[in-house]
């Protein structure tokens, strides 16, 4: 019989008020429950339910999820690894210092199996899947009880999340690799202990699979959600729009895309012409975000999105140690100047017009403040900001304000400029490329750039949508999967000169090369014996691959 260790069911309620002492005195020897037991406590214990239920979204993004200790400031659930794997890319960059804990990503040396990064990594979404697991398993499978079947249908759309999360980076994308080793499924009739890596074809079945059955679940209950911090069928759709257009189904793409953006519109220029993309409560673009509340990164801000993303933290890692995300030459130079996302950085004179209505004040005495364009040299008298370079992201504001020291950012899963952008794309590569055109034109037109033209750049349809993708979801976690799926190399410098890349990771990468792939952590595979590793490739050294180019910054 199944067995579920009852502190791990119920990871993350510790951030509620629920006491667990209810549930731990019941324990018999040993501190298990079989799963009927689990079932007959979350059916006799709603208040118990309803935290088992918020702890699988609690963990998404709570500070100190991933690795054993509790003290890497790097450490917080799956906005890390979004912000790895854009590091990894060609578009985003921190600081070459002894202060960035994510150099290990922009430098590739986190295919070591036994660094922290690539561990917490594989950690985080495989732990949330198990959370899920043994929640859905702890419920009567033939309940009629609509909250019960909407909160299985949200545990459908995590688990699928999370293999989303993981399939794109552990193999090449489907066109190339389709019967290739992906990663393991936990399959409730698996041997943990033995269980090898499900193909790529599998591992998108499976997704798909589970989003399709969430659906019919979702519709099925009939509840309308209160709250974008959970899922709903919007959701649901906008993941399977993720999938099908990983694995070549474009016309499925943009149907599920157009499904997900039913009743949100885009940001405006206005609302996008400032700092955002941290309150969803201001937010309606957003279809699904994480909402992080200020208990949940109470007592460890260094570890969260906020610390590491948002330039305007008053007690963040990122603003006090130079290593704010910059963006690549390569690409804002490619951005036109009546596109108000160009904003979205400082110029080469650390101008933007974005940030001309924002004052920061100093911590140390208030009668020392900086506006606008005066912020970038601004320093702070208890060395919570230092000066900013050129080409500093100022795209993510601050939820609590300018150079708050709460660092209780929200952040976005899914926006409906992404749909939009499946859509166009989904359209274009199932032979109706002038109907892409006009859902990418209409688009960029009325909340971007009211002078565009798609043909402006010389590029073909698929390359100006991944350009406009690039651009839109900077920073966002979506570049490597966008570029294995779409078997482009990952090109950061065009020669000597040509971009503000730090020098040490100045290099290009072959959209072959093996070493795209991630490795498996060593305490995943000693753990599983049915886990054969990526092997291949090599690190990439300065200077690399020059004559590379990507289709889009050349």
């Amino acid at each position: 019989m199944k067995l579920y260790k009852i502190s791990y069911l119920l990871a993350g309620a510790a951030l509620l008020t629920t006491s667990c002492n209810d549930v731990d005195e019941q324990l018999p020897e040993g501190g298990f429950l079989h799963a009927d037991q689990v079932t007959e406590t979350n059916l006799a214990l709603p208040a118990r339910m309803q935290a088992s239920f918020a702890g699988v979204f609690n963990f998404t993004a709570k500070p100190y999820s991933g690795y054993p200790s509790s003290s890497r400031a790097d450490d917080f659930g799956m906005v890390m690894a979004a912000l790895s794997l854009d590091l990894e890319g060609a578009d985003v960059f921190g600081g070459d210092n002894n202060y960035n804990w994510f150099s290990t990503a922009s430098e590739y040396s986190n295919r070591n199996p036994n660094y922290a990064n690539p561990f917490i990594r594989y950690k985080v979404p495989y732990t949330q899947i198990g959370l899920c697991n043994e929640f859905i398993a702890s419920l009567p499978a033939d309940s009629k009880d609509p909250s019960i079947i909407n909160q299985m249908a949200q545990c459908r759309v995590v688990r699928a999340f999370d293999y989303l999360a993981l399939a794109p980076y552990f193999q090449f994308g489907f066109s190339k690799a389709a019967d290739e080793p992906c990663v393991p499924l936990l399959k409730d009739d698996v041997d943990f202990s033995d269980n090898p890596r499900a193909t790529v074809k599998e591992v998108y079945e499976y997704i798909i699979q589970e989003l399709t059955e969430a659906i019919a679940q979702f519709e099925e209950a009939g509840i309308t959600r209160t709250n974008r911090a959970y899922a709903d069928a919007h959701v649901a759709y906008g993941l399977r729009a993720r999938a099908n257009l990983a694995i070549g189904k474009y016309q499925e793409a943009a149907d599920d895309a157009v499904k997900a953006a039913e009743g949100f519109t885009p940001a405006t220029m206005a609302e996008i012409g400032k700092p955002a993309f941290c309150d969803m409560a201001s937010e309606p673009n957003w279809i699904w975000g994480i909402n992080v509340s200020k208990a949940l990164v109470e007592g460890c801000e260094y570890a969260t999105s906020s610390s590491w993303i948002s330039s305007f933290s008053g007690d963040g890692y990122a603003a006090a140690t130079d290593n704010v995300p910059h963006i690549n030459i390569l690409l804002y130079n490619k951005i036109p100047e009546s596109d108000v996302r160009k904003g979205w950085w400082l110029n080469k004179d650390k101008h933007s017009d974005n940030w001309a209505k924002l004052t920061w004040v100093d911590p140390g005495d208030n009668t020392v403040t900086a506006t606008g364009d005066e912020i970038a040299d601004f320093e702070t008298s208890d060395g919570g900001k230092v000066a900013f370079g050129p080409y500093t992201s100022i795209k993510f504001g601050m939820k609590s304000g300018i150079g708050s020291t709460v660092n209780d950012n929200d952040w976005p899963l899914m926006r409906v400029e992404e749909m939009i952008l499946i859509q166009a794309e989904g359209l274009a590569k199932s032979g109706k490329e002038a109907e892409g055109r006009k859902v990418l034109e209409d688009f960029v037109r009325n909340y971007r750039d009211p002078e565009y033209n798609s043909n402006g750049r010389g590029l073909s349809l698929a390359d100006e949508i991944w350009f406009q993708r690039r651009v839109e979801l900077w920073c966002e976690g979506f570049f490597m999967s966008d570029a294995k799926r779409l078997g482009k190399p990952i090109v950061r410098f065009h020669g000597n000169g040509t971009t503000n890349f730090p020098e040490a990771w100045q290099f290009n990468i072959a959209a072959d090369n093996a070493y795209l792939n991630m490795r498996f952590p060593t305490a995943e595979m000693n753990n599983n014996r049915g886990i054969v590793d990526n092997s291949g490739g090599t690190q990439p050294v300065q200077g690399e691959n020059a004559s590379l180019r990507d289709g889009v910054t050349d």
